[in-house]
């Protein structure tokens, strides 16, 4: 997938999927000698279930806010 397609997939803007893949969270690879960036689809489901993990945690250990920040 395009680093553009993955922000659609996750509703992001396309400087928070860079900023994921430099940080090494979401891996990907660089294509071609124009640097075109992919993530295999494998890898952006492997990064949700990750994160719905640390929801989880972050549920259970009663520090959740809602998206207003109340």
């Amino acid at each position: 997938m395009r680093l553009e397609d993955v922000a659609d997939e996750l509703n992001v803007n396309l400087p928070q999927v860079r900023s994921l893949v430099r940080s090494g969270d979401l891996p990907a690879i660089k294509i071609g000698g124009r640097g075109v960036w992919r993530v295999e689809r494998s890898e952006l489901e492997a990064y949700i279930q990750r994160q719905y993990t640390v929801a989880r945690e972050s549920i259970e250990a009663g520090s959740i806010e809602n998206e207003s920040g109340d």
